[in-house]
């Protein structure tokens, strides 16, 4: 089986802990480092697609990407920002197809807390929505450097370097990002 599918064949299984032990003392070094960063590189890809699915589509390509391109990693440099950097490409790359197909996506629909009962639990998901959709509002550009800022906690420098762009073209995208969040979200935000 080749690694791609048995990197994806854990995460996405849903056996029993034993199962899941297993599976992970079969994996390379390389194939759990990339698992424990999953999380992180999910709601990055969630900030850059919006739309769930997506999002785990986006989630999905890049992973496979850097599991093909394993020996392009340099040992010793940090993994996150390897993924991110190959997320963002996989990203940027599946916007021009959209737009050379011409292809539409309609948003995900409202309806999250059906069945709910939890008052708590439903408010939380509909600020969530708020966010989610403020965040959608945004500019790419300001949603990339909110999340690798904001939400995923790399320094400036960090994402500066990531994406290739300026010190202060990161700061001035991220101030106007939370300039329109605020606005949107209200003080609270």
């Amino acid at each position: 089986m080749d690694e791609t599918r048995r990197v994806a064949r854990f995460i996405h299984k849903g056996g029993k802990t034993a199962d899941r032990a297993r599976d992970w003392r079969d994996l390379t070094a390389f194939e759990r480092e990339l698992l424990a960063l999953l999380p992180r590189l999910r709601r990055f890809a969630r900030a850059l697609a919006i739309a769930q699915a997506d999002a785990d589509d986006l989630c999905q390509a890049a992973l496979e990407k850097a599991l093909k391109a394993e020996a392009q990693w340099e040992r010793g440099t940090r993994l996150d920002s390897w993924m991110y950097r190959i997320m963002r490409n996989c990203w940027i790359d599946e916007v021009r197809a959209r737009n050379r197909r011409a292809e539409t996506f309609v948003a995900e629909e409202e309806g999250l807390a059906i069945g709910d009962s939890d008052d708590r639990r439903i408010e939380a998901r509909v600020e969530l929505g708020n966010v989610d959709r403020a965040m959608a509002s945004l500019p790419a550009e300001q949603r990339e450097i909110i999340a690798l800022i904001l939400v995923e906690g790399l320094a400036y420098k960090e994402a500066a370097e990531l994406l290739d762009l300026p010190m202060g073209t990161v700061t001035s995208r991220l101030a106007r990002g939370r300039q329109a969040l605020l606005k949107m979200l209200g003080e609270a935000a």
